[in-house]
């Protein structure tokens, strides 16, 4: 098989949850431009409808799916629309998620809740139910969690508020995923996880207005993410090209984590 087929996406379904911007639809492009047909799922349809509108004026398409993944009742109605739009899913980007920046004395419990439900509990039952409904039955898939780099480290800094949910949630998608990627291997699907570092994107608006160009210069690279660097990784681990890799974390942060 050449290079080039072994990252063809042609004909495959992928399901991308927190879709509709920044890291989510970045690796939509990506995808949709090997061929994928994506299905995005996000809280707010007036930026689905944005999101879509774009992949559509890159020549591609895609389906909106507007749902809120803390609402538990709504995740396999979720999945069942996403099959019914664009067939049995291959590939499932799970990167929807929440943080919430306080002390740890004053983090209220609500906020944990949350974070957490959102960046583990919805993110299982979203794999349960594509799991059950396609990816076991047809004995094949590819499974991309979004972790963190604050899921392999403390992330500590005075100077920026404590994210302790976050960075708990996404260490726990790091061991999700190899956990998964064991008890799944037979039924070949592949699970892996990627850990961005620093990106310009909503939820990292308060740190990087809070840090300025220390951000950048932490890093070896001297700089932070920017709108092409998480496609070629979501599309290793989307396609053929990964077919011997599972269980894997794969940090995209300019170098932060090598030192």
């Amino acid at each position: 098989m050449s290079l080039k087929q072994l990252f063809d996406l042609s004909g495959r379904a992928a399901l991308i949850t927190g879709g509709s911007r920044g890291l989510g639809l970045q690796m939509a492009e990506a995808l949709t431009e090997l061929g994928a047909k994506v299905a995005l799922v996000a809280r707010k349809p007036d930026e689905l409808e944005q999101a879509v509108a774009h992949l559509r004026g890159l020549g591609s398409d895609a389906t909106p799916l507007p749902a809120d993944l803390s609402d538990v009742a709504a995740i396999p109605v979720l999945v069942e629309q996403a099959m019914a739009a664009i067939g049995p899913i291959d590939i499932l980007v799970n990167n929807a998620g929440a943080t919430w920046g306080a002390p740890t004395l004053e983090l209220p419990l609500k906020a944990w809740q949350k974070v957490i439900d959102l960046n583990l509990t919805a993110m299982f039952l979203v794999t349960q139910e594509v799991g059950r409904r396609s990816m076991v039955p047809r004995r094949s898939g590819r499974i991309i969690n979004i972790a963190s780099i604050l899921g392999l480290g403390g992330g500590g800094e005075s100077r920026r508020a404590a994210t302790l949910a976050y960075n708990t949630s996404k260490a726990g998608v790091i061991n999700f995923t190899r956990s998964l990627a064991v008890e799944w291997a037979p039924y070949n699907i592949n699970v892996n996880a990627i850990a961005p570092g620093f990106f310009p994107t909503k939820m990292t608006k308060g740190i990087l207005e809070a840090l300025g160009d220390e951000v950048a210069e932490r890093a070896p690279l001297k700089r932070v993410g920017g709108t092409e660097d998480l496609k070629g990784v979501v599309a290793l681990f989307a396609s053929d090209a990964s077919a011997f890799i599972t269980g894997q974390t794969l940090p995209v942060d300019g170098g932060v984590t090598a030192m």
